[in-house]
């Protein structure tokens, strides 16, 4: 059932407005946007990874976006650890398999280098934090935020900065998807309960959608990804709880 799926899968993000996010609010560039965008083309995203029976989205969302901006920074594409994120940052409001947020991610890269998926391989499951500081490959100088629903915004930072962590609110309907532009009128734009990875945008027959890569293997979905349909009234939350990190090799 949808609620054992739930229970398994999805937990529940806090609303934008209810913590306080350190993030810098993204103010668009002067600068060209594309029409279109697909980071997949440009080795910017990683294979498709399965988050299992754990509540560990927010550490896949969180990854991802940093396995984009360390591509854009030092032209590697390199795969990142969601465990060490799952395992070591509860002291910064994680909660590991019972979920969690990209921002306070950011706050615990901000202090400690993430390792590759190599070197500390996910299982699944939380336990004891067994970070190496000599394996540790990138951090987080700081991170850009689009808390405003304000989908021109995210475009402007996918479009100019690469893959943006996001948020939605899914359902039954989302659990089934199988391919085409997704749209879901119930859907709520506050009540977040997954997070992902947008990493394009374009139009297909006159509809606009968001590409975005979710954690649940790439059997799901269009090969691991939805199409999400795009400015229409911030569907589903993509823009309520969008993020950007700003990545630096560490140390």
């Amino acid at each position: 059932t949808f609620e054992e799926f739930k229970a398994k899968y999805l937990s529940e993000m806090p609303r934008a407005s209810a913590f306080l996010s350190h993030g810098m609010p993204y103010r668009a560039k002067n600068r060209a946007v594309p029409t279109s965008i697909d980071w997949r083309e440009s080795g910017y995203v990683t294979e498709v990874k399965d988050q299992g029976g754990c509540g560990s989205c927010w550490a896949f969302s969180t990854t991802g976006a940093m396995e984009g901006q360390y591509m854009k920074s030092q032209r590697i594409n390199i795969s990142f650890s969601e465990q060490q994120l799952v395992d070591c940052s509860g002291d910064f409001g994680n909660h590991g398999c019972s979920g969690g947020l990209m921002e306070k991610a950011y706050e615990y890269l901000r202090h400690f280098g993430l390792e590759t998926e190599s070197s500390y391989p996910y299982r699944a499951d939380e336990g004891p934090c067994q970070y190496d500081k000599q394996l540790g490959v990138a951090q987080l100088s700081d991170y850009y935020i689009v808390h405003s629903q304000d989908e021109v915004a995210l475009k402007n930072l996918i479009g100019v900065e690469g893959p943006a962590a996001v948020a939605l609110d899914v359902n039954i309907d989302f659990m089934m998807y199988k391919s085409g532009i997704y749209q879901d009128e119930i859907c709520s734009s506050r009540y977040l309960n997954h997070a992902l990875l947008a990493v394009g945008y374009g139009t297909e027959d006159g509809t606009e959608y968001w590409i975005v890569k979710n954690s649940w293997g790439s059997r799901w979905g269009e090969h691991g990804y939805i199409r999400l349909a795009r400015n229409r009234d911030n569907m589903c939350g993509i823009a309520t709880l969008a993020s950007l990190p700003i990545v630096k090799r560490f140390p």
